[in-house]
Order: structure tokens, then C-alpha cells, then sequence
């Protein structure tokens, strides 16, 4: 009998520049070897150092694995659970909790084996394993830091150019439809789809958005005193 499975991929550029295109198909791959039925396939296109809240795909990811009794996630490796030591033994935990396996390909770890076991040396693989992640990330950070700083010795400048922010009446006639989706409840990720922006720009529009109502308000109400 052929297990249900679902496929988490994540890049942290939101540009072109990268692709989640190897990872599915790997994953993939190995779901056709292993007899498994991938259900659904999730990609997400943000930093692995974001908290789950900033990362919406991969709660949905977890939420519908849960709700509609999947027998295991796919990853491509652990960094895509999250960077953070405690966040991914928090999203690890969730998962025991509610019996629903994970598999990470490049560590090939799992959380239970082939009879429903628990790994007792899985959490301190993972904090191991999370650790090193977390120290690549401050590496990585590190000399990005030395890069600017030599940069702006050098004369450079950053930021934004003046201007550069659209007004935000400019905003709402460009991503009305986004705005019309929110208003009526849609999903981030459904309204990303039917509006065919990234889930980004629609989670960005949707602060923006109530932010404005929430002035809007305030002013209607100052003004009716």
C-alpha cells in the first residue's frame, strides 16, 4: 500500500535567480522509488532565517499535512525545516505530536522508521545538524557585513533611491485584484496564485492595505468629532 505524501521546497531568493525545480524533482524521484503518492507540492521563495509566521507556505504545508492525514513531508535537507536550532525542533515537535512523519533527503533522516518508531537520536542530530546550519548563516552574514562595510569606505552608497516608495494610491490601483481577493478572505497563497504574484508581494500589499484602512478610520473618526 503506497504511503501520502507532500512536498515542501524552499529558496530563499524571490527573484529568478534561483529554483526550487531540483529539489522537487529529487524528492520526486524519490517518492516514485519509495512508493509514496505526492499529494501536493509546496514552494516557498524566502530566507530559511524567517520565523514560521513570515513563512506562510510552510505553516500551510504543516496544516494540511495534518488535516488531511498525510503519512510524510518531504525536504531536501534539514536548513529547509528553518536555520534556527529552536525553530526547527519546534516545527520537529509539532510533527511527533501529531504522528506525521518527516524525511530529510540530504541527511536522510526520518522522524519515525518503517514500523512507526520514533528516532531517540533524532533531536540531537537535528540540533547538531541545526547548529552547523546556524553557523553558515552567521558566516554568511559575516562577510556580507565585511563586503558593505569595505563598500562604503570605498565611497558607496545604499538604500533606496528617493522616490523609490509608490504612494499608496499607486499601490491600490496596481495590485487592486490582490486587494480585492484580501478583502473577500481569499488564502495568501490562493491569492497569490489567482493573481499571479508572489506569496511576498501579496503577504507585503496585505500589510500595506490594512495599515491604510486603519488610518483611514482614524481620520474618519477625528474628523466626525
Amino acid at each position: 500500500m503506497s504511503k501520502s505524501a507532500v512536498i515542501y521546497s524552499r529558496v530563499s531568493s524571490i527573484g529568478n535567480r534561483q529554483s526550487t525545480d531540483r529539489q522537487v524533482r529529487d524528492l520526486k524521484e524519490y517518492a516514485m522509488k519509495n512508493n509514496m503518492e505526492v499529494c501536493r507540492v509546496y514552494d516557498e521563495r524566502v530566507s530559511g532565517a524567517k520565523r514560521n509566521v513570515e513563512r506562510p507556505v510552510l505553516c500551510e504545508a504543516l496544516d494540511y499535512c495534518v488535516s488531511e492525514r498525510i503519512d510524510i513531508l518531504l525536504l531536501s535537507e534539514l536548513s529547509r525545516l528553518g536555520r534556527r536550532v529552536d525553530e526547527v525542533l519546534e516545527n520537529v515537535k509539532f510533527c511527533k505530536e501529531h504522528h506525521l512523519n518527516i524525511f530529510f533527503q540530504r541527511e536522510n533522516l526520518y522522524i519515525f522508521d518503517e514500523n512507526g518508531k520514533e528516532n531517540p537520536f533524532l533531536t540531537i542530530m537535528i540540533a547538531v545538524l541545526a547548529t552547523c546550519a546556524e553557523i553558515e548563516r552567521e558566516a554568511i552574514y559575516y562577510r556580507l557585513q565585511s563586503g558593505k562595510q569595505k563598500f562604503l569606505a570605498e565611497g558607496g552608497k545604499v538604500g533606496r533611491k528617493v522616490g523609490y516608495r509608490k504612494p499608496i494610491e499607486t499601490m491600490e490601483e496596481e495590485y487592486k485584484e490582490v486587494i480585492r481577493h484580501l478583502k473577500k478572505g481569499t488564502t495568501i497563497r490562493d491569492t497569490a496564485t489567482l493573481t499571479g504574484h508572489c506569496v511576498r508581494t501579496v503577504l507585503k500589499i496585505k500589510k500595506v492595505f490594512l495599515q491604510n484602512e486603519k488610518n483611514k478610520k482614524i481620520k474618519y473618526e477625528y474628523e466626525q468629532r
